[in-house]
């Protein structure tokens, strides 16, 4: 990309589903310089996903929670981005994804931490939600592959993002690793704030799809035979307590357009999280929420699943075990955001890398 189409795609921002059409780029200054909260403060012009031209981050670990395929033996070097284009009433990671702690990196910062994840034996580069950055992240992955890079990189995301905008990541992404979170139009508007996502996802999946044929290879470490994913799309989907029919509805959808093709990863592990807002904001929240019921999901609702998956008969499914350990809910408030079993930080947005 030229350093003209670069500069176009945020000072008149198309770059997402939202087509804001915001002038991301002449704020980069004040985004640059992030108080103390980590926030990039209320100078300048952000979009829907409350970011401008800086590219921030809020932590770089190796992450041992993601799909088996993923995390393989060494975990998944995973860096999940600041700001988001959807507002999922739900958000485990609302602290990045919605109230803006993270830290500006350049392009050069950004390289250095996808090395560092390589050194310390990451199985791939997980992009955590990046679908309003993709210009920076595919300038950052090149600096990165011309310095040593040879991991494979993870695109793990909404699935609300611009098929056109999803091409600057040819050649960089082999691993895709979307959602699907819903079929519905009304219920992704409530809790999504974005009624077509349905469409924009489906569109966004297809295409992932096409284009990634599955890799997997076989990789062994001190006598332990794992598989590993070097190509292809693992889909998931999160199931929502109460909404049995949507599930049933996102199912039916991949079975005739994903089986075979890609990997489907049905989650049974909503959370209802300690949200930490104004009140007004708690108030919004709440009212989204009431389109669901907030709530662990049931043995009853585990049980109809796993009959539902059985009837389905994917060729290649993950499935999760039912737990009301809610332990592993993350604060990025700290240098460690999750259980000591579930990852190990190298980087995060307080402290730069962690020695």
């Amino acid at each position: 990309m030229t350093e003209s189409a670069y500069n176009k795609s945020y000072a008149h921002c198309l770059q997402c589903p939202r087509k804001c059409g915001i002038d991301r780029l002449g704020t980069l200054s004040a985004c640059a310089q992030a108080d103390s909260t980590g926030t990039a403060g209320s100078a300048g012009h952000a979009g829907f996903c409350g970011e401008n031209a800086a590219l921030r981050i809020a932590l770089a670990c190796l992450h041992f929670g993601e799909e088996p395929l993923v995390t393989v033996h060494g975990g998944s070097g995973t860096i999940f981005l600041t700001g988001c284009n959807l507002r999922c009433a739900f958000c485990q990671n609302y602290q990045i994804s919605q109230q803006g702690m993270g830290s500006a990196v350049s392009t050069e910062e950004f390289a250095d931490i996808c090395l560092r994840l390589q050194d310390a034996g990451a199985e791939n580069i997980n992009l955590v939600t990046g679908s309003h950055h993709i210009p920076a992240l595919a300038r950052a992955l090149e600096a990165a592959r011309t310095r040593g890079l040879t991991l494979p990189v993870c695109w793990n995301a909404s699935g609300y993002d611009s098929v056109e905008t999803l091409k600057m990541l040819e050649g960089l992404v082999t691993i895709w690793l979307p959602d699907l979170k819903t079929l519905s139009s009304p219920l992704a508007k409530e809790l999504c704030a974005a009624a077509d996502y349905p469409e924009r996802a489906k569109e966004s999946l297809l295409w992932m799809i096409e284009h990634n044929p599955l890799n997997i290879v076989s990789v062994t470490k001190d006598g332990v035979e794992k598989d590993k994913m070097l190509q292809g799309v693992i889909i998931r989907h999160l199931f929502l307590p109460g909404r049995f029919s949507e599930t049933a509805d996102v199912l039916d959808w991949l079975k005739a357009n994903a089986d075979g093709k890609a990997i489907i990863s049905l989650m049974s592990q909503y959370t209802p999280v300690p949200f930490k807002d104004s009140e007004q904001g708690l108030a919004r929240r709440k009212k989204a929420l009431s389109a669901i019921e907030n709530r662990l999901v049931s043995t009853q609702e585990d049980a109809d699943i796993r009959d539902l998956i059985d009837a389905y008969d994917f060729d290649y499914l993950f499935y999760q075990d039912l737990s009301d350990d809610t332990s592993w809910l993350p604060d990025f408030t700290r240098t460690q955001p999750f259980s000591n079993a579930l990852s190990h930080t190298l980087w995060h947005w307080k402290t730069g890398f962690v020695e």
